[in-house]
């Protein structure tokens, strides 16, 4: 064997609430920003498929554990849904405590260690119609809604992690219209993203003052900055670039505070958010056990060609361009790039510049649109596409391992083809393929390679 991985290795996949329950109005729970925009814009979404149809969790839980044990899971991300735990944000929905008590002894009994996450850009409706993460108010309501499950569930949850890639939220809500609710103006985005990592302050503190025995972090999606030269002007791009997008998350989480770089920018551009006396104090408190890390595709970025429009809206792209690589690889099937090596030098970073932090890649996959043209005479999905893309990445962890890196796991993102957002089922990221009309879920070629590396702990 070429590749042997550390003795206990976290080996899985990942999902969310939002995207695998289903039962979007079923068992007592509330409307999100997600079934709100699907009903009053299903145009946006790919085929106007919502997010009442997804691969049906809610029901077919057990089925799908059962599954992920042949496929030699030891581990498995996914969230609780706050609209269906907190119908009205003040009771808790005893059906709701049922199904996460279930799933999480289900998962236990099969060996595979759960980790939950408490938010995946699934907002309540109705504390969007309050302003969401923009009402400075929905901090402590996070902070209460997170003490809740740390009670219910904590006793058997070894990891929790208390958002899942908040810049998404931001860019997708704030900046660049592709999440509800589809604003365009950075100073509410930066308070947006201001008051996510206070809540995830105050969630941590609630954790430490529990004194229960796992670990709670967070989940960053890393987009490494490479600049197209080692011009100063490409390096200063890449530098900004880096701070907007991932340091503006990574540094509050692991060091407690943000960039001086950053907030010297903002300050320029007069995009500071509000703030309070003893939030300095509250982030210091934040400080994570572990770290996830999502991680899909490199950011490539250049000095800007072109002057900015006086009269645009203030926006991150101010400091940058993106840059297209001549030779570049792609993955065809979704029109991302495929850069393994991001990877390692994500790890070396952390391990360089973020004290080693304990991390794992909570996300890392390869999506295809079309996959059906996959099927084999057997039924089967076979996705070597899908298998060298996971081996490039894993050698690239095992060599950040062996430099001293401290990363714990991988999951893939996903278990079996989920509703992804706007894109629904466009494209197939799963180990399982799922027939929308039957439900029949198929082990792909790549679950069957899966499960014996996990249970050879390397290949």
């Amino acid at each position: 064997m070429q590749y042997k991985f550390p003795e206990g290795f976290w080996w899985g996949s990942a999902s969310s609430a939002a995207q695998s329950e289903g039962a979007a109005t079923q068992g007592g729970k509330a409307p999100t920003i997600w079934d709100h925009w699907f009903k009053t814009e299903p145009n946006r979404f790919h085929n106007q498929i919502g997010p009442a149809d997804t691969s049906t969790f809610y029901e077919r839980y057990k089925d799908d554990i059962a599954l992920m044990e042949q496929i030699g899971h030891n581990s498995f991300r996914t969230s609780i849904s706050w609209a269906r735990l907190m119908p009205d944000g003040k009771n808790i929905n005893q059906e709701a405590v049922a199904f996460y008590n279930n799933v999480i002894d289900e998962l236990l009994a099969k060996n595979i260690q759960p980790f939950i996450g408490l938010f995946h850009f699934d907002m309540p409706m109705y504390w969007q119609e309050l302003g969401g993460w923009e009402n400075r108010d929905i901090v402590d309501a996070y902070a209460e809604y997170a003490e809740i499950c740390f009670n219910l569930f904590g006793d058997r949850v070894a990891c929790w992690m208390t958002f899942n890639e908040p810049v998404v939220v931001v860019e997708g809500g704030y900046l660049y219209d592709f999440h509800y609710p589809n604003q365009v103006d950075f100073r509410r985005a930066a308070q947006v993203a201001y008051h996510m990592m206070l809540a995830h302050s105050s969630a941590v503190k609630c954790y430490r003052s529990l004194a229960l025995s796992g670990k709670i972090g967070i989940v960053l999606n890393l987009t490494p900055s490479y600049p197209r030269s080692s011009n100063p002007a490409d390096l200063k791009a890449s530098f900004v670039a880096d701070l907007f997008f991932n340091r503006a998350f990574l540094d509050p989480a692991v060091k407690g505070c943000y960039p001086e770089e950053l907030i010297e920018i903002l300050r320029e551009y007069n995009q500071i958010p509000e703030y309070r006396s003893g939030d300095k104090e509250l982030l210091a408190a934040g400080k994570i056990d572990l770290l996830g890390i999502n991680y899909y595709q490199p950011r490539r970025v250049q000095a800007r060609m072109n002057a900015i429009n006086p009269c645009a809206p203030f926006m991150p792209d101010f400091f940058f361009e993106n840059y297209e690589m001549p030779g570049r690889k792609m993955n065809p099937y979704r029109g991302w790039e495929i850069y393994e090596r991001g990877i390692y030098d994500i790890l070396i970073n952390l391990r360089d510049n973020y004290g080693n932090i304990p991390s794992y890649i909570s996300e890392n996959g390869m999506g295809v649109e079309g996959e059906c043209r996959f099927i084999a005479e057997d039924g089967q999905v076979k996705d070597d596409y899908r298998i060298d893309f996971i081996k490039g990445h894993l050698q690239w962890i095992h060599t950040a391992i062996s430099e001293g890196c401290h990363c714990r796991g991988y999951h893939l993102w996903t278990f079996i083809d989920n509703w992804s957002w706007m894109n629904a089922y466009k494209n197939r990221y799963g180990f399982i393929s799922l027939d929308l009309e039957t439900q029949k879920r198929t082990v792909k070629k790549s679950g069957e390679w899966f499960a014996d590396v996990s249970r050879n702990n390397g290949f």
